[in-house]
């Protein structure tokens, strides 16, 4: 599986980003797929996770309510809407795909995933 990511960019407080998520290689239906952060000198950080028919999501608490995860199983397309940015936002960010035999509980788990897109940066000024 190879995921690319795209979207980043700067934005204002308060603006919005849309991230996606390309993949490519296997059945994109069969994964489980998440978002997760890295900010400078900070742990990397879950963002979201969607599962492989799109019946669950899964958010971390510093964007519930102003993060949205959703997928295009058509398009192998996984998608990261962001509204109401704050600067304590920014960070390169990074998709990430498990196959959905790995279960959904541990979701919000780094190294519980198989594959990493390349991280694209998102910078939100004060």
């Amino acid at each position: 599986v190879q995921l690319q990511a795209s979207g980043g960019g700067l934005v204002q407080t308060g603006g919005s980003l849309r991230l996606s998520c390309a993949s490519s290689g296997r059945t994109f239906s069969n994964y489980i797929m998440g978002w997760f952060r890295q900010a400078p000198g900070k742990d990397r950080e879950f963002v979201a996770a969607i599962s492989w028919g799109a019946q669950y999501t899964y958010y971390g608490d510093s964007v519930k309510g102003r993060f949205t995860i959703s997928r295009d199983n058509a398009k192998n397309t996984v998608y990261l809407q962001m509204n109401f940015l704050k600067p304590d936002d920014t960070a390169v960010y990074y998709c990430a795909a498990k196959e959905r035999r790995k279960g959904w509980d541990n979701a919000g788990i780094p190294y519980s995933y198989d594959y990493w897109g390349q991280g694209t940066l998102v910078t939100v000024s004060s």
